[in-house]
């Protein structure tokens, strides 16, 4: 934009465009004809007639496109909410497709583009690759708003969108290296050399900036707790930020640190985003791409100089022939080829043909073009580019739908058909429970209420009737099977997120059982296969090794614990997740069924693998619970401190709506409620008997002494790491030593002639050993780690030791109700289990 203009100016014609859209846009959903192609038509009439209409011409003359508008105002809107909602589990299955056409697929186009024109155009071959360039890139906008509004399969648009989205730095560098051979006359092997580099600086250091950049935002937006302003500014900040940083400091692909972002938060960072805010995110940036691809697109159409295309109208048909011919030898020559590779999932032929026909050029192009140094061939090559991008989206962008139609792929698969009939069968369901009400409630007629309800009667048993049609004609049992798995599957995924949402599941654990369920999903929608996923509850035991080695340094003893403990408690979330969940799906999978008639057989097998899954977190449960009691206590603790929390923010939301308590006093109330639930969110472990100084106050030996004193007793406390089956005291053995447990369970036992008698079991907090420390040395008893246990230890001499330097523990430690304390407590240790 030009900053000579008015700003009164300014806003006149932004918001005049904006209501030409508005009404475009009306229309356009009325007759289903592509929103960004009649956005083009109109702009091309505004610039037709705007010589005749000053308001017109004013608009015109005040908005005019330009390169830096393009790529800083309206580029890094559309390609972060492109990117943002794209199907990154699509995205990632199609990678080598995607990769294939935007880098070596964009080359090959680069140079047939390059060669046609050369040979009809009487310019350079480096001119004409130049063009190439410019023309081989599919733009992202046109093609996301396109295929979004026509309904295109969910595949096919993600192979479109991926593609032009990947694809815009390979077309940038590609136009650099050839404008510096241009400069220079001749192209030499360095410089394909330095292109190479170049490439993949930009393009890869673009995408890891972005992704780096969308991380660090979404743990910020992490730290806070439902603050719609806060998040959606965040996110507005990335968007523009990481495509400025890029290109201005970091000389990287803006497109690319854009999308990487986009990519980051629409997958890893979306789960940080409170549930409040989400629906608000997405409606903020759904009405931001609005605005700016209205905005584009008319701008796009007030570009186009009717009368500069009539006067070389014979060479923009063979731009367009070349373009066709370049395209079509991409699509039908390349992606055949990477289709044989391994792990590759092919391409049929109709997706292919609609990848051909579907390759719109836009705004990304005239972008490249007009920011194109002053050359001799710059006012053709923006005429040919204009007519080119212009036949795109007026004769492939209005024809799109309809060969949708003609190869029969605008019809939705068959899991989102049968979806939709479940739908149906649901709503319905529920308006013959309500409808009752309606007449109890007096006034009104039963007569409608009867006709309501044959109406709802009917439209059920009509889906279910298209139900039975669709299973016995396209679906084979199998198939089935893995419809309703899947089925099971989403209600399993959608549950989780539940839990993660009322803060019974942490971030990471939740993201983990996600993504096994992902695993699982895809294993059945694209191999057509059921994974057994025994696996998925696998125990993973502790690295044995790494903390055997490093726990006995003392710079990594601290470090380690806290890693040990802190993989504990995930694994104890983890399973606690899978066994809440599995027994989610089989209280839901009768109800599941009934929807569709399911048959029996298919609703056992999928029940018997729950089951199975079930029994296996059940279990692993009650291992943990024994091996690990504090961890199951603690989780219990959280639980029942977050349902207290929980009934108190409703409490507050009810008085304040009913006007019992002021709306100020109940907001700052509910947030600090919503405070504590947040400190409480994931945190399974929130206080491990760890500190020497408070497990020292549990031994009745120390209990009444004075904090001065326990802090310097327990500064000479040494912490001890056991494997499960670790001896640490063998009977008979000399033994001086008080220890104290602050994780696990050790066993105390005590053989009599051979045989065997275990004593009791300690948890964490409870110690044993206040005998030796003040008694004889000769242990009578052997103690042994039932599971990964934690203890500190103090010997006899340490304990001589501290009395010998402090009179006063000396004193104290010598009463006489402490020494009644010591036996009392060795007559327990000693007591059979």
């Amino acid at each position: 934009m030009d900053a000579i203009h008015p700003v009164p100016e300014l806003v006149w014609a932004v918001f005049s465009l904006l209501l030409v859209a508005l009404g475009v846009y009306l229309i356009s959903r009325r007759t289903r004809l592509p929103f960004t192609v009649m956005l083009v038509i109109v702009g091309i009439a505004i610039s037709y007639v705007g010589s005749n209409v000053p308001a017109l011409a004013q608009v015109e003359e005040t908005l005019r496109i330009s390169p830096d508008l393009i790529l800083f105002v309206f580029l890094p809107t559309l390609i972060f909410e492109s990117s943002y909602n794209l199907d990154v589990r699509q995205l990632r299955h199609n990678s080598v497709q995607i990769l294939a056409l935007a880098i070596p697929g964009l080359l090959l186009s680069t140079g047939l583009i390059g060669v046609i024109v050369w040979q009809a155009l009487d310019i350079d071959l480096l001119a004409a690759l130049l063009m190439g360039a410019l023309l081989s890139a599919t733009d992202p906008v046109a093609v996301t708003a396109l295929f979004r509004q026509i309904g295109a399969p969910g595949r096919l648009s993600t192979l479109i969108e991926g593609e032009s989205l990947f694809n815009d730095a390979t077309a940038l560098v590609v136009s650099k290296i050839l404008l510096t051979t241009l400069a220079i006359g001749a192209l030499s092997a360095n410089q394909l050399a330095g292109g190479l580099l170049s490439f993949i600086t930009l393009f890869a250091g673009g995408l890891a900036f972005g992704v780096m950049l969308g991380y660090l935002t979404a743990k910020v937006i992490g730290w806070i707790y439902s603050d719609p302003i806060l998040e959606i500014g965040l996110t507005t900040a990335l968007a523009y930020l990481s495509f400025l940083i890029a290109e201005e400091v970091f000389q990287v692909s803006g497109v690319m640190a854009t999308l990487g972002a986009g990519l980051t938060m629409g997958t890893w960072g979306k789960l940080r985003v409170a549930t409040s805010v989400r629906v608000y995110l997405e409606h903020f940036w759904a009405v931001l791409a609005f605005t700016a691809n209205a905005l584009l697109f008319l701008l796009l159409g007030m570009q186009v100089d009717l009368n500069s295309l009539a006067s070389v109208w014979d060479l923009v048909l063979w731009v367009i022939l070349a373009m066709l011919v370049s395209r079509a030898l991409v699509i039908f020559g390349l992606l055949p080829l990477v289709g044989r590779l391994p792990k590759v999932d092919p391409i049929g032929i109709g997706y292919r043909f609609i990848m051909f026909w579907g390759g719109l050029r836009g705004a990304i192009a005239l972008a490249i073009v007009l920011s194109l140094p002053e050359y001799p061939f710059k006012e053709l090559f923006v005429a040919l580019v204009t007519g080119a991008v212009l036949f795109t989206l007026l004769a492939q962008g209005l024809s799109m739908q309809p060969v949708l139609r003609l190869l029969k792929l605008d019809q939705p698969p068959l899991a989102d058909r049968l979806a939709l009939l479940e739908r149906e069968i649901i709503a319905h369901q529920r308006a013959i429970r309500r409808l009752p009400a309606l007449h109890q409630g007096g006034l009104f007629s039963s007569r409608v209420t009867q006709r309501l309800n044959h109406r709802s009667h009917h439209a059920i048993e009509k889906a279910k009737k298209e139900i039975r049609q669709l299973r016995k004609t396209q679906l084979s049992h199998d198939q089935e099977f893995n419809l309703f798995f899947l089925r099971a599957l989403t209600e399993e995924k959608s549950y989780y997120r539940e839990m993660f949402e009322r803060g019974h599941l942490s971030e990471s654990v939740t993201r983990r059982l996600l993504m096994t369920l992902e695993h699982q999903t895809d294993t059945l929608r694209y191999n057509g296969q059921f994974h057994n996923g025994t696996g998925r509850l696998q125990y993973e035991y502790i690295e044995h090794w790494l903390f055997s080695r490093f726990s006995s340094t003392p710079l990594l003893h601290n470090l380690i614990e806290r890693m040990r403990i802190a993989r504990i408690g995930r694994y104890y979330e983890t399973v606690w997740g899978h066994f809440q969940g599995s027994r989610h799906v089989l209280h839901s999978i009768d109800e599941l069924a009934s929807i569709e008639s399911t048959p029996s057989d298919i609703v056992a097998r999928v029940r018997e693998h729950y089951t199975h899954w079930n029994h296996l977190a059940t279990d692993k449960l009650h291992r943990l619970n024994h091996d690990f009691p504090e961890f199951a206590l603690l989780m219990q603790e959280r639980l029942g401190r977050r349902i207290v929390l929980l009934s108190e923010v409703e409490t507050t939301r009810e008085q304040a709506r009913h006007g019992a308590i002021p709306s100020g006093a109940a907001e700052e109330i509910e947030a600090e409620l919503l405070h504590q639930l947040k400190r409480l969110r994931g945190q399974p472990v929130q206080k491990i008997y760890d500190d020497p100084e408070l497990l020292l106050k549990r031994v009745p030996l120390f209990a009444k002494l004075p904090a001065r004193l326990l802090r310097i007793i327990a500064n000479s406390c040494e912490p001890i790491t056991l494997e499960k089956h670790d001896y640490l005291v063998h009977q008979g053995s000399h033994n001086d030593t008080l220890y104290i447990v602050s994780r696990g369970t050790v066993r105390l036992q005590h053989y009599i002639n051979g045989e065997e008698h275990r004593l009791s079991t300690l948890i964490a907090g409870d110690s044993f050993g206040e005998s030796a420390l003040l008694g004889e040395g000769h242990a009578d008893l052997s103690v042994i780690a039932q599971t990964p246990s934690r203890l500190y230890a103090l010997s006899r001499e340490q304990l001589q030791t501290l009395m010998e330097q402090d009179p006063e523990l000396k004193s104290l430690l010598a009463d006489s109700n402490a020494q009644q304390q010591i036996i009392h407590q060795h007559n327990q240790d000693m007591a059979p289990e």
